[in-house]
């Protein structure tokens, strides 16, 4: 068997390899996939973070990673424009800066996730599903109403917003930023993990009334995490949106919520790179499938439920066998 440690250095370095490859190659689209899958595995390390490590079973993250796609969105919309997004006492513009666009949707998706987690965290087991699932359906008929962006066409933006000192517009750079992102978030995943509150949150996820003997609230621990989580999945919605130059209220959709709950699956739950093995397997999947028919979601069902039935570890832990997540 491989150390997972091992193993998740060869999937960050093959994750690396291949739009490096496509650059060398003149494959833009190439480059364009793995910046797809990085996205993607960027989400599902968020929800990872409630799930694997809190336990928090949520139909409802892509209310999250909506939040964050239509953040951008807004703002550029009124950056390309040339209006304000708001007057109050003070104006309030559009941007097409990155680093503040991100700013933006990270602590809208964190003041969305506490209030959410606050009255669903009332809630457990399958109450807990339902509960964040009709969040997510909230956000998702709002958005198809909300005709000043789209409603249910979407909003288009014509432009890939900027970062200090890169061409976005050249794929490799852009798969570059959201690579990087992703680094860093699994290498916060991974510390958090190992801290004294990651401790407590998968101890209070196992035994919350031990937790609780022992002077902490488990509710509490558990509301953190999914602040967390939420923050981490809105930022990978807006790098989503900029990717696409489009939002849609399809990222508010109960099926996004599936497929970013199927990566955590089909890599494996609270393995470190789990999520990233499996939104790469999942887009390799919807290509090259894809391109066969249109029915390839059957050829998805079908490994997940090998994958749920043989390797309850996922396929990192049919990889590395049984050892301790995140080692």
């Amino acid at each position: 068997m491989i150390r997972e440690r091992t193993l998740n250095g060869l999937v960050l370095v093959l994750l690396l390899a291949v739009p490096l490859w496509a650059m060398f190659n003149d494959q833009p689209f190439t480059i364009t996939l793995a910046t797809r899958a990085v996205i993607f595995a960027l989400a599902a390390v968020g929800l990872n973070i409630a799930l694997g490590l809190g336990g928090l079973v949520s139909l409802g993250h892509a209310a999250f990673f909506g939040i964050g796609g239509y953040a951008m969105g807004i703002l550029a919309h009124h950056a390309q424009t040339y209006t304000p997004v708001m007057e109050l006492p003070f104006l309030i513009e559009g941007t097409k800066s990155m680093p503040v666009i991100w700013l933006v949707a990270m602590v809208t998706s964190g003041i969305a996730a506490f209030l959410i987690g606050i009255l669903s965290l009332r809630t457990a087991g399958v109450y807990f599903i339902m509960i964040t699932l009709a969040f997510g359906q909230m956000f998702y008929f709002f958005s198809i109403s909300w005709a000043a962006y789209g409603g249910e066409d979407g909003l288009l933006i014509y432009v890939r917003n900027d970062f200090p000192g890169l061409n976005t517009l050249v794929p490799i750079n852009f798969f570059a930023i959201c690579f990087t992102i992703l680094c860093l978030v699994l290498l916060l995943n991974g510390l958090l993990a190992r801290s004294p509150f990651g401790l407590a949150l998968n101890a209070a996820r196992q035994a919350p009334q031990r937790v609780q003997t022992v002077g902490l609230d488990p509710q509490r621990l558990k509301l953190v995490a999914f602040v967390i989580s939420g923050v981490i999945t809105g930022l990978a919605g807006a790098l989503f949106a900029d990717l696409n130059r489009f939002v849609s209220p399809t990222m508010f959709s109960w099926q996004m919520s599936g497929e970013i709950m199927i990566f955590i699956i089909l890599g494996g739950n609270a393995r470190l790179c789990g999520p990233v093995v499996g939104a790469v397997v999942f887009v390799m999947l919807e290509h090259f499938l894809g391109g066969l028919s249109e029915y390839w979601h059957i050829y998805l069902g079908a490994l997940l439920l090998l994958v749920v039935l043989f390797a309850r570890g996922g396929l990192v832990g049919l990889i590395a066998g049984r050892e301790v997540a995140h080692d």
